[in-house]
């Protein structure tokens, strides 16, 4: 069984694209890695044919943090968030996939600049560099949680 990592974002936003750096340096045995830019629900046929164990949402997301921080977003707290520039609401997502993936995580990487443009700013980057560590070491549920 293969765990899926849906990366959403757009990175002509800068920090907004935190969940494409994060999809494109992710890479472990026994996951597929998906750069969504702004439309995730255009891979969710992916998800549904793959019936993921796990399925991995990474997106910017203002929480109030500091930026770079990264916390597991809980489905019933999606609407306490402001996530990035994508189509549908994460939580219309995470319902319709409800039935494909043995579990969903959804986590959230507070941004600094949100603002037209390219890169990554630099403790957005180090956050997202140490998300990849956590997921590439297996350690999803070392995650805090949004409270």
């Amino acid at each position: 069984m293969v765990n899926i990592l849906l990366g959403v974002g757009n990175p002509l936003r800068r920090d907004d694209g935190v969940g494409n750096y994060v999809a494109a340096g992710f890479r472990r045995q026994g996951w597929m890695s998906l750069d969504c830019g702004t439309v995730p629900e255009n891979f969710t046929g992916i998800v549904r044919r793959e019936h993921p164990g796990l399925l991995v949402i990474v997106d910017a997301a203002e929480m109030g943090r500091s930026p770079g921080e990264f916390c597991v977003v809980p489905k019933e707290r999606l609407r306490d968030v402001s996530f990035g520039t994508h189509q549908l609401p994460l939580d219309v997502i995470v319902d319709y996939l409800a039935h494909s993936a043995g579990r969903i995580v959804i986590i959230g990487i507070q941004p600094l600049v949100v603002e037209t443009g390219e890169g990554l700013s630099p403790p957005v980057r180090e956050g997202a560099d140490r998300l990849i560590g956590y997921l590439e070491r297996g350690d999803p549920d070392r995650i805090p949680v949004f409270r």
